[in-house]
């Protein structure tokens, strides 16, 4: 019990110390990207990893993504994954994403966005 909830304060650590750290790319903007194809073009792309089938590793993985002015997503980080390459296989896929851009007070703006993947095997 003890070492889920230190996981979550981690990943909760992770998450605001990524989203107030300025690299010019905003936490938070008056109208966010909107996915392309929403979540169905995301799981298109991805392509299960055999080593996670084999083993049986299913879960979430948890990125930010660092979309730029266009929609395009310029840097993807594993906030928490789960291994057995899924961890990669959801960064790929992330990459190839096309996004509406934000805007924020009229100006296309870049923006950090979280997003959980599921991995999860067929029965």
């Amino acid at each position: 019990m003890k070492t889920r909830l230190l996981t979550k304060f981690a990943v909760f650590f992770f998450l605001i110390a990524s989203l107030t750290y300025s690299q010019g790319y905003l936490a938070v903007a008056e109208k966010m990207p909107v996915m392309k194809g929403g979540m169905k073009a995301l799981y298109s792309k991805i392509k299960y990893p055999r080593i996670a089938k084999d083993a049986g590793v299913q879960g979430k993985v948890y990125l930010l993504m660092y979309i730029n002015e266009s929609g395009k997503v310029d840097k993807v980080e594993c906030v928490k994954g789960i291994g057995a390459g899924c961890d990669e296989a959801a960064k790929e896929a992330a990459l190839k994403l096309q996004f509406s851009p934000a805007q924020h007070k009229g100006a296309k703006v870049k923006v950090k966005m979280a997003i959980a993947v599921t991995f999860r095997l067929e029965k």
